[in-house]
């Protein structure tokens, strides 16, 4: 860890407004009941791990255009996202995360795992939104994918697994690295149309 590592829990202010979820008081084990909002956001925040959910709508628009370039091309940037952000990002800071799943060793509901790297920035943040900017190139869905990257980013925290300034960092990043990615990488090329038309 680096000597100037710094700890953002005393930086921002944001996380004392946020309440705990209904529901997390006590620890959730995976045998334990959830409410239908609870179950919603532990699936989707479980489906979002190593960018999943994101790799599996590009293979989705790969497969409808039929090219396979496009998932390979979206994996690639992804992966380079997760380097930077998990092996470069968080070794500056040394964010404790929300403890209520860290007092128990019981497994987590939809196999949720229990990450060790930093709590700050939030990873599936940073991969959430670089994906949207990514996939959104081109097509009129930017507001359903920016959409579904805010509600993962939400999950993190209604499953404690992060603080809110985590996500809003971890946002923050996904955009610029998107918004660079954005520059040199088109995914679906043959949605490129000369006129300047956008694809569906």
């Amino acid at each position: 860890m680096p000597a100037e590592a710094v700890d953002v829990s005393e930086a921002t202010g944001v996380d004392e407004v946020v309440p705990l979820p209904r529901g997390l008081e006590v620890p959730i084990a995976a045998d334990a009941p959830l409410s239908p909002v609870d179950r919603f956001f532990y699936g989707l925040s479980s489906a979002a791990d190593h960018g999943l959910l994101w790799l599996a709508l590009g293979a989705g628009r790969a497969a409808r255009r039929g090219d396979p370039a496009i998932a390979l091309r979206l994996g690639a940037l992804l992966g380079a996202e997760s380097l930077l952000t998990n092996g470069v990002v968080k070794s500056f800071f040394r964010r404790v995360r929300p403890q209520e799943h860290f007092t128990h060793d019981a497994p987590l509901p939809y196999g949720m795992r229990r990450p060790i790297t930093s709590s700050f920035p939030s990873g599936h943040a940073a991969t959430g939104f670089m994906a949207a900017m990514v996939l959104s190139k081109g097509t009129k869905a930017a507001p359903a994918y920016f959409a579904l990257a805010g509600l993962v980013a939400y999950s993190r925290v209604h499953v404690r697994m992060h603080h809110a300034s985590d996500v809003l960092g971890g946002a923050a990043l996904g955009l610029a690295l998107g918004a660079i990615a954005r520059r040199f990488v088109t995914l679906d090329r043959s949605s490129a149309h000369p006129t300047g038309r956008k694809a569906s």
